[in-house]
């Protein structure tokens, strides 16, 4: 089944100043996080932040924060982002099928969402190269498990030239551009 931009919104989970620095390679997952939210912004496709207890974990990194010129995110306790009622208006629109998730950390925040988005009948997609742990193998049986429970499982440059859909125009070579 392709995912469509027009049938996709995109969550980043939780990518917290005080948690980041504890993920296994922070430093690559930080890259194709940005890489992704500047081809999501290019193809229009709405773009919801999460924060995790923010008082104890912190803001949302600048560099994800500081590409939004109106940036806001919603406040969690739970896990799972279905678990505030705020998420679930944003997640509401019934166009909106496919749920892009990316963040931290695999095996709690995102496993828990995208479980829950099974159960209420959405389709997350995971962005397997923008999602990590603190230990890798967190990370490699929550993917298995996603995978497992019918989560569609895909990487940044894939599913950015699959919702661009066609080549030979000006969002193809932005999207080229970024996924260099």
């Amino acid at each position: 089944m392709r995912i469509l931009k027009e049938k996709s919104t995109a969550v980043i989970v939780d990518i917290q100043e005080r948690l980041l620095p504890h993920i296994h390679e922070g430093d690559i997952l930080m890259r194709n996080c940005l890489k992704l939210i500047e081809g999501l912004k290019i193809l229009s496709v709405p773009i919801i932040i999460t924060q995790q207890y923010t008082r104890g974990l912190g803001p949302t990194v600048a560099s994800i924060s500081g590409m939004f010129p109106d940036f806001k995110y919603i406040e969690k306790i739970a896990f799972s982002c279905c678990g505030e009622p705020a998420f679930e208006e944003e997640i509401s629109h019934p166009d909106r099928e496919f749920i892009i998730l990316c963040g931290i950390e695999s095996h709690v925040c995102l496993l828990q969402t995208c479980i829950d988005l099974l159960e209420e009948g959405r389709k997350p997609v995971i962005v397997e190269d923008c999602v990590s742990s603190r230990k890798p193998e967190d990370k490699r049986v929550a993917i298995e498990r996603m995978r497992q429970e019918g989560a569609r499982i895909t990487t940044m440059e894939s599913l950015l030239f699959e919702l661009t859909c066609v080549a030979g125009n000006e969002t193809f070579k932005r999207i080229s551009g970024i996924v260099k």
